[in-house]
């Protein structure tokens, strides 16, 4: 019997496969405009990373776990930020590091406030999913592998962005 969490967690896998085949879509036509990508030998690990994480969600939290409303409404608030973030950034957004030459840097939607909204919103997504559901040891391993993969990606993309503006 599949529980509130397992649930999620396949509604949240599913949302991220569509994800993948729109960021497909557009790195696609952006390295056929020129676009150039920085950092690909760590994408996989993002996948992995993702990936894992559900599942730990789907396999780990027991099936009749009742979730914290009040947390899973946040979860919902940072799926329409992430949506935000995604409309905002239009054919950009991808989920590799793409740079296109002579392209400025989008300032609008939520880049007028935070450099880098995406990582925060996932960052915040990675912790409050299983916290839901009181599952604080996958939140903490999570969020902890989370953020030494981000702390090397925002340098990569910091150095792939040097210089547009």
């Amino acid at each position: 019997m599949l529980g509130w969490a397992q649930l999620l967690a396949l509604l949240v896998a599913a949302q991220r496969l569509g994800e993948l085949a729109y960021a497909r879509r557009n790195e696609t036509r952006l390295r056929a405009r020129g676009a150039v990508e920085s950092g690909a030998r760590h994408y996989p690990l993002f996948i992995l990373l993702h990936g894992a994480w559900l599942l730990a969600v789907f396999l780990l939290v027991p099936a009749d776990s009742i979730p914290s409303w009040p947390m899973l409404a946040l979860f919902l608030l940072l799926q329409a930020a992430r949506l935000w973030v995604v409309a905002t950034l239009g054919p950009y957004w991808t989920t590799r590091v793409l740079s296109l030459p002579g392209a400025p840097l989008v300032r609008r939607g939520p880049y007028r406030w935070v450099r880098h909204p995406n990582y925060l919103i996932v960052t915040a997504e990675i912790a409050v999913l299983p916290l839901a559901f009181d599952a604080w040891v996958i939140a903490i391993a999570f969020s902890l592998a989370n953020a030494l993969l981000l702390r090397h990606r925002i340098g990569v993309e910091e150095r792939a962005l040097a210089g547009r503006g």
